[in-house]
């Protein structure tokens, strides 16, 4: 499957059977970031964490009782 990297607009082959390419065929609202763009994203989202000025919103976890 012929993917496109949201930001940097890279094309890139991924298997057709894998677990990424499902959800971008079955989901069109995910969208695919090429490895390169990810790691970056990552390494600038823990820079910001680790100042103290980022805050992460997540949704609560809720405890089921059954």
């Amino acid at each position: 499957m012929r993917v496109k990297c949201a930001l940097c607009e890279v094309i890139e082959n991924i298997d057709d059977y894998s677990l990424q390419a499902k959800r971008l065929r079955n989901r069109p609202i995910h969208t695919y970031m090429c490895d390169p763009c990810h790691k970056r994203i990552t390494e600038k989202t823990e820079e910001r964490a680790a100042t103290g000025n980022f805050k992460l919103y997540r949704s609560p976890k809720v405890e089921d009782d059954f």
